[in-house]
């Protein structure tokens, strides 16, 4: 971010951290901007530079740089330090997750701790006072941080040998505990069953898995975690636990632990430090041999990692933010199901969300939460659904509209009506690609001149699984099934390189993580001409490519040329 000229600016409000009136005083952040921030770590409880990287107004790298200038301490690259080689016994991990800090060693009689925000003093007197030991600073990137700390933290298989050495103890009856919203559990936080629910949250979280299964069978139980789209068996407790961890899990998401026969749906949040709170939607399924639980992991920081993070390429980009920064229309999100479509829209939303705007959500449930943002969570049962929330929002003098998913008529013709009369209405639908989904809403039964006259832009989106970076290879692949899979006979001209997934310690089966791949479709007059008509889908398409829309398959193929992914893992998740 450039600097903001502070001479007009009275001295930064001794209210500010010291990490704000830090980068004020050092002229890379204005007075407001740096109040204004401070003020939504406060409504978000969050801490405040989780909030700053967040909102992007400064990097994480720059704050480090800034941060080792302006308090003469050492920068240090937190990706060459091995977690595995820190020292665990100098402080209680408790005290590194609450302050966010890494102790790298001792010296004599002083730690040396990695930190982000050096200005922090009740870090160091906390430290000082845990270990009486002196601290000498080391400045390091928050994200950086963030993730060395969390993979530092005790995986749920050490939680399960640790309960007894391995062996469960119950409780006859289950205990029914009224929970907090952060669910602080410390009048039982002895029980194993607690302590292993906990650390299997805290370990799913720890390897970026989006969902969690609890699985019980006849003879055996299963727990396992999608990771990067795959799901994969991480433990199997003893079968007599199924029941005890189906009445703990539903007793914090507020569900009724009586009631087995009928699937019922919750939430629930677990705080990991001071700035960090998980929320985690959970669903239970009766099966033949007692409860399924598939718990989905909200993380609320994927809402602010930024339209640059998700994996747009510039024009796409481009294209999504001219379309949000319009006064009215419609614009939807579609793909299947773990697509990514929340977080797009999360987003945009993040990006639009600003003091000056009327910003109203309904979902099904409202699945993370963004401060300044007014979101309703659909109740069927009580008659709360998305077509009684849209009629309220519209008197209540809404900006913008999201709607977490069309799935009727009813739906479709009032948001279809809410982004014809002055306002910005985002949306979800369950579509292949982005021309499909103009010949969905038609036979949904919208007319034609209400899709023409409303939609301004359709992004049809899927994930690929990202190739590690640490251990990728050079793929030989022949150059005919380069261009069998789409490439152009320009494109297979040797001048880039394909790799493939090879497999380390530091990524599962060569891949790390997940990228997406977009096909951003603006509503041009000539396809509004052709859905006048009420032309097919093949026409939308081959007109959207002649405007210069590449297909999912033509936008993953760029993330092979880049060697972002491999070109097994594109052809597996588009079609030509």
């Amino acid at each position: 971010m450039a600097a903001i000229d502070i001479a007009n600016n009275s001295l930064p409000s001794a209210a500010l951290p010291g990490l704000g009136r830090a980068l004020v005083f050092a002229n890379k952040l204005g007075q407001k901007a740096a109040e204004e921030i401070f003020r939504k770590a406060q409504m978000g409880r969050t801490s405040f530079i989780a909030e700053l990287t967040g909102s992007g107004a400064v990097s994480a790298s720059d704050l480090a740089h800034i941060m080792s200038i302006s308090f003469a301490a050492p920068l240090l690259d937190l990706n060459a330090v091995d977690p595995l080689r820190l020292p665990k016994d100098l402080i209680d991990f408790k005290i590194c997750q609450a302050y966010r800090v890494v102790v790298l060693g001792k010296r004599n009689n002083r730690l040396v701790v990695a930190t982000a925000d050096p200005s922090d003093q009740e870090a160091a007197e906390k430290i000082k006072f845990s270990t009486q030991l002196g601290v000498d600073w080391v400045i390091a990137e928050y994200d950086k941080l963030s993730r060395l700390l969390e993979a530092s933290g005790t995986t749920a298989t050490e939680a399960l040998q640790g309960s007894g050495g391995g062996e469960f103890v119950f409780d006859e009856e289950v205990e029914e505990v009224k929970e907090e919203d952060e669910a602080e559990t410390n009048d039982v936080e002895d029980a194993p069953i607690v302590r292993f629910l906990q650390k299997m949250l805290l370990d799913a979280f720890n390897m970026r898995a989006s969902d969690l299964h609890f699985e019980p069978f006849e003879h055996y139980y299963r727990v396992r975690f999608r990771v990067d789209g795959e799901l994969r068996e991480i433990a199997s407790p003893p079968v007599a636990i199924r029941e005890k961890l189906a009445a703990r899990i539903k007793v914090i998401s507020k569900l009724d632990i009586s009631e087995k026969r009928v699937p019922q749906d919750g939430k629930m949040k677990l705080k990991i430090g001071p700035d960090r709170v998980i929320d985690f939607r959970v669903s239970t399924l009766p099966t033949m041999f007692g409860e399924k639980i598939v718990i989905r992991i909200l993380d609320p920081s994927s809402a602010k990692l930024g339209i640059d993070a998700l994996g747009y390429e510039p024009i796409e980009k481009k294209r999504l933010l001219e379309a949000i920064s319009r006064p009215y229309g419609m614009v939807l999100v579609t793909g299947p199901t773990g697509s990514g479509k929340t977080v797009s829209l999360y987003t945009c939303l993040n990006i639009l969300n600003t003091a000056g705007v009327n910003i109203s959500t309904a979902e099904d449930p409202a699945e993370i939460t963004l401060p300044g943002v007014n979101q309703v969570s659909m109740n069927d049962k009580a008659g709360m659904t998305f077509s009684v929330a849209l009629k309220a929002f519209l008197r209540q003098d809404p900006d913008i509209i999201m709607v977490g998913e069309i799935r009727d008529i009813e739906t479709a013709d009032i948001a279809i009506k809410a982004a014809q009369t002055g306002h910005l209405v985002l949306s979800t639908l369950h579509t292949n690609d982005a021309p499909t989904t103009l010949t969905r809403m038609r036979n949904m039964g919208i007319a034609p001149f209400n899709i023409a006259s409303s939609v301004i832009l359709i992004t049809a989106q899927r994930l690929a699984r990202r190739l590690c970076p640490l251990c990728k290879a050079p793929a030989d692949i022949p150059r005919e099934a380069l261009m069998d899979a789409g490439f152009s006979e320009d494109e297979v001209d040797g001048s880039w390189t394909p790799y493939r997934p090879v497999g380390c310690p530091k990524c599962s089966n060569g891949y790390k993580g997940r990228v997406g791949i977009y096909q951003v479709m603006p509503i041009s007059d000539e396809i509004q001409r052709i859905v006048l008509r009420d032309g097919s889908a093949m026409e939308i398409a081959s007109q959207a490519e002649v405007e210069g829309v590449r297909s999912l398959r033509q936008s993953g193929l760029c993330k092979v040329k880049l060697g972002m992914t491999s070109l097994e893992e594109v052809l597996g998740c588009t079609n030509a």
